[in-house]
């Protein structure tokens, strides 16, 4: 109500209609292209991506699934349980996309939502939905932004290895990821230190998943299949720009009241 300026009086969408127009975004692919449109009037509004590029994922839970150990198998050699097709609304509640992670030794049921954003202006420029298994450096050049000039890329050590970072290199990036220690082989005291540096620049991107438990209701996607959750958290990758934007807007207004 308050986004679109509605009256207590007014008519206001309930949460079936909202449903619906978002499984007609999804249906019709147009998420992205939204998001593309975004980005456009960003870059004609003088937004455009001129510094450092920031990579991180966040895991993104759903509701874990009570399934016997043969159908957890079966849906990992990507078949679906006979009995579920028997029950459509029993295989209706059952999520065959979403997967089991672990991560610090604790275990995540769901999806990943990989972003890219740039270091000045802190807006998503690239994201790459996917379960929660797949690894970070799998979706690297998914979330490249080839129209930012500054070929720095800071990221955690996950998307780091010899030959990505050989490839990146050849390509004309400049690679600045943290490094990783190995069994009987710690970081050096230089390294420790080189790693803090990067972290300092990495945090940034921490604020927009922040963002989403603090201001954008949590993490926790209720839908079924990745193909919604690539709609809903595209959607949500979305809002950030806009309330970034209104940000950005707002105080340089009231810098130029100020001046």
């Amino acid at each position: 109500m308050q986004f679109l300026r509605l009256g207590l009086e007014e008519r206001v969408a309930d949460a079936t209609t909202v449903w619906l127009f978002r499984e007609q975004l999804q249906q019709q692919g147009l998420v992205e292209e939204l998001f593309e449109q975004f980005e456009g009037y960003l870059q004609q509004a003088g937004y455009q991506a001129k510094d450092v590029q920031i990579l991180d994922a966040t895991l993104v839970p759903v509701p874990k699934q009570r399934n016997r150990k043969e159908e957890n198998q079966q849906i990992k050699d990507a078949q679906v349980p006979e009995d579920w097709l028997q029950q459509p609304h029993k295989r209706a509640q059952k999520d065959i996309d979403a997967r089991w992670t672990k991560k610090n030794s604790v275990s995540h049921f769901g999806y990943k939502d990989p972003i890219s954003i740039d270091g000045r202006f802190g807006f998503i420029r690239r994201s790459a939905v996917t379960n929660a298994a797949v690894h970070d450096s799998q979706v690297l050049g998914e979330l490249l932004d080839i129209d930012n000039p500054d070929g720095r890329i800071w990221a955690d050590s996950a998307y780091g290895s010899d030959a990505r970072l050989a490839v990146l290199e050849w390509m004309g990036f400049e690679p600045l990821f943290n490094e990783r220690a190995y069994r009987n082989a710690p970081l050096s005291d230089e390294q420790q230190a080189a790693n803090r540096e990067r972290s300092q620049t990495r945090a940034k991107v921490e604020h927009v998943f922040g963002s989403w438990v603090t201001a954008g209701g949590g993490k926790l996607l209720r839908t079924i299949s990745i193909d919604r959750a690539k709609t809903n958290l595209g959607l949500q990758n979305l809002v950030y720009n806009l309330k970034r934007l209104v940000f950005l807007e707002t105080r340089v207004m009231s810098a130029e009241v100020v001046g």
